[in-house]
């Protein structure tokens, strides 16, 4: 049997821009999906801290450094710049390694820019 576990989740990012008129996914510096193990076109959950709001969709890359996070597409419509986010993202695991699994953290601050790991 696997188990659904959380494998890396990018915690209260800000969110920079907001683009409706794109096809839809959430873009993300890419230096913050590294520092994670999050790759570009998986599957993620995002979290809006200010209005409740939660969706899914997959990530694309954004450029080095950046501290970009952009809601695209219908996703503009949960979210505004300056929201706060959790951009969650989960792993299929043997139950037999649910205990010694450890899950990859971020917290980030108001510009996106890495404060702690875990």
């Amino acid at each position: 049997m696997t188990i659904s576990v959380l494998k890396s989740k990018i915690h209260r990012a800000t969110v920079t821009d907001a683009n409706l008129n794109y096809e839809g996914s959430l873009t993300v510096d890419i230096e913050l999906m590294n520092k994670v193990g999050m790759y570009e076109y998986e599957k993620v959950h995002v979290v809006n801290i200010n209005n409740g709001a939660r969706f899914e969709t997959y990530l694309i890359k954004g450029e080095t450094g950046s501290g970009e996070i952009c809601l695209n597409g219908a996703a503009a419509r949960l979210g505004q710049v300056g929201d706060k986010v959790i951009i969650i993202a989960y792993a299929q695991i043997k139950e037999e390694d649910v205990k010694k699994h450890k899950p990859s953290i971020l917290l980030v601050n108001d510009k996106n820019k890495p404060v702690t790991k875990s």
